[in-house]
Order: structure tokens, then sequence, then C-alpha cells
């Protein structure tokens, strides 16, 4: 009788067992399928994310090529004339708005084709600001973002002090610069990057 209590007793314990595995089994399938499920989530969260980054790049692209259009392209720039006055640090501002910057020639070719466009959309316009200035250092001309300017085109050696900061451009001088007070109103062209 002992042995037949062993033996029922070895045959419930097996049962327990074995539904105990079961339900572990069950546990780790759920688990297992929640762990998959997230990583579908996150997937999609990351696919989703991905597609929005470029459905921005591509209104990006579409509203340069609209600018393009209405302006004129350069190499990687477009340029966008306008002919409302504004001092220095609010045309500025509203290029930045625009999704661009005042211009800023980088050379002799930049600044000649820049010339010719504010000659052909600025009409009776002698000059528009440029991105460049001296406001920090005196004799140490930046463009807008804080980055030293490496060409130069000037007419004569500005020599404006503390006063005249922000560059021009001067259609009577072939293109030249000067150094004017950042508070004159002057007409001006935004630069946009093309990707």
């Amino acid at each position: 009788m002992a042995q037949s209590g062993i033996v029922i007793f070895l045959c419930i314990t097996m049962l327990l067992l074995d539904h105990s595995i079961g339900q572990s089994s069950k546990l780790k399938t759920r688990k297992d399928r929640r762990s998959k499920d997230k990583e579908k989530n996150g997937d999609l969260k990351t696919q989703i994310d991905k597609l929005w980054r470029e459905v921005n790049s591509l209104k990006e692209m579409q509203a340069l090529q609209t600018v393009c259009l209405r302006g004129t392209k350069i190499h990687k720039k477009c340029y966008l004339s306008f002919e409302e006055t504004k001092h220095f640090h609010e045309a500025n501002e509203d290029c930045i708005a625009k999704g661009g910057t005042l211009a800023i020639p980088r050379d002799a070719e930049e600044n000649n084709a820049l010339r010719d466009y504010g000659k052909r959309s600025l009409q009776g316009a002698g000059e528009f600001w440029l991105g460049i200035n001296d406001m920090v250092n005196e004799g140490k001309f930046v463009d807008v973002n804080g980055i030293a300017i490496t060409y130069f085109n000037w007419d004569r050696q500005p020599n404006g002090g503390k006063r005249k900061n922000c560059a021009l451009l001067i259609q009577a001088s072939q293109g030249k610069w000067i150094d004017e007070v950042c508070r004159s109103l002057k007409k001006y062209i935004c630069e946009f990057i093309i990707p």
C-alpha cells in the first residue's frame, strides 16, 4: 500500500509539474508575444518617424524649388530679392523666417552673380544688404552665423568704426562692398542653401 501511495503521489506530482510547465510555457509565450508586439510597435514608430522626416524634407525641397523659381539659382544657392527696405537685423530676421539668411557671397563668381541678380530684381536700388558685419569685433567681419569671412570685395578698406558695422553691396561700383550703419533702411536679398 505504501508503494501504491508513492506511485499515486508521483503521478499527482508529475501531473502538477506538467501543468505548471504548461502554464509557464504559456506565460513565456505571452511574454514573447508582448515583446514581439513591442518590437513591432517600436519598428512601426521608427518607420513613421522616418516617413515624417522624409515628408518634411520633401516639403523643404519643394519650398526651396519655389524660391528658386521666383528668384535665381547660382550653384548650390537660391537667391530671392525683396523690394521693401529694412534695417540689417530686420532684413536678416525676415530671411531666417523664410528659411535662409541675408546673401553672403563666398567668392568673386558668387559676388558677380549676386550683383547681376540685384540689378535685374531690385531695379533702381543702388545697394542692398549682405549678411556680413563686424558688430562683435571691430574690423573682424563675420557672416550672420558668426563664421569668419574669407572672401572680401571692399570698395575701400572699411573704417566706419563702431558706427558702421554692416556690409552693403553697391551696384555703381560693380558689386564692391562698403560698411554702413546697421539701422539704415535698405533693400535685401536672401540666400537659401540647396541640399
